[in-house]
């Protein structure tokens, strides 16, 4: 599968930001998905994942509550809505794909990355 990301760029905090992750090729929905983020000097981070079907998702304790994960099989996207928007939360936003069941893992279990979009939160 191929994963283009999208939707980051420039935001005062306090702002919202909506990511979106198009994936081409084999059957989107056999695709447990993912949002990492990475800051210069620090390991890639998951942020969000979403199962399958949607109707489970998991969260970084850094993001809990301000940011949402959700994916449309019909359009073969999954998205990142980004609330309450901190400065620490500037990074390169990257969506994974997996063909395993389980949302809570490291970026290694993850086969397939799109390239990062840049999120950059001012003060």
């Amino acid at each position: 599968v191929q994963l283009q990301a999208s939707g980051g760029g420039l935001v005062q905090a306090g702002g919202s930001l909506r990511l979106s992750c198009a994936a081409s090729g084999r059957t989107f929905s056999s695709y447990t998905m993912g949002w990492f983020r990475q800051s210069p000097g620090k390991e890639r981070e998951l942020v969000a994942s979403i199962t399958r079907s949607g109707l489970v998702t998991f969260y970084g304790d850094s993001v809990k509550g301000r940011f949402t994960i959700s994916r449309d099989n019909t359009r073969d996207t999954v998205y990142l809505q980004m609330s309450s928007l901190k400065p620490e939360d500037t990074a390169a936003y990257y969506c994974a794909a997996r063909d395993g069941v389980s949302i809570n893992v490291s970026a290694g279990n993850f086969e397939f990355w799109g390239q990062g979009t840049l999120v950059t939160v001012s003060s």
